[in-house]
């Protein structure tokens, strides 16, 4: 039988651990970091942002047709957040599910992080303001608006999208703390394997089973 470690290694072992899930942490932050990086480049391709012609009394007009994708760099922003988020929360379960808990606060963070650099790096992407473009245009151009988040709630989606994750895999995954049960053929044959003992009344009124009255005929017999 082995011994079970002492303290002194149980803390070194616990403080090697936490220097690792430390580093760890470090590089998912930098992963974070370069996903939102990609993902603000992502965003600004897909996005067809619509444009303003410049009349010529110096006015601008957009189309109805146009008027309808104001709203498309929203709506891409949503998408690449759940997918890069959810990407990212699987990648944090599966290396920091042994922290409990903690592995959703981290989660949520690097999806916050990523989402974050999207947006503004995207805004960045997008050229020089709205205002100044149009202010130097001439009657017949098309002056596009700035890549812009509009409903800034949507960087929740990121937080959201990094924890489901986390909390589908601790609400389904295998407890590691129940003790496995044993099947229950099993524990029937081990039942019906054990003899059954049958008691016997003797002389005196004293109820003894089979056994324990063939020990003693056997005992008086030597």
């Amino acid at each position: 039988m082995s011994s079970p470690p002492s303290p002194a290694v149980a803390d070194e072992a616990a403080t090697s651990a936490r220097g690792n899930d430390r580093t760890a942490a470090a590089i998912f932050t930098g992963i974070a970091l370069i996903a939102g990086i990609m993902a603000a480049v992502v965003w600004r391709l897909v996005v067809r942002l619509p444009s303003y012609v410049v009349q010529t009394d110096g006015s601008a007009a957009v189309s109805e047709r146009a008027l309808t994708e104001f709203f498309a760099g929203d709506a891409w922003y949503v998408v690449l957040g759940a997918v890069v988020g959810a990407g990212l929360g699987v990648a944090t379960w599966r290396r920091f599910k042994a922290i409990g808990w903690l592995s959703a606060l981290l989660a949520a963070g690097l999806g916050l992080l990523a989402g974050l650099v999207c947006w503004q790096l995207g805004q960045l992407f997008g050229g020089a303001p709205f205002d100044e473009r149009l202010a130097a245009a001439i009657p017949g151009d098309e002056v596009p608006i700035s890549l812009a988040l509009r409903s800034p709630s949507a960087l929740a989606v990121w937080a959201f999208a990094a924890v489901t994750p986390i909390l589908l895999g601790s609400a389904l995954g295998p407890d590691d703390e129940a003790a496995p049960r044993q099947p229950r053929r099993r524990s029937r044959l081990a039942k019906t394997a054990e003899p059954e003992q049958r008691e016997v009344v003797d002389d005196l009124g004293v109820v003894r089973t089979e056994e324990v009255v063939r020990t003693e005929e056997t005992a008086s017999n030597q």
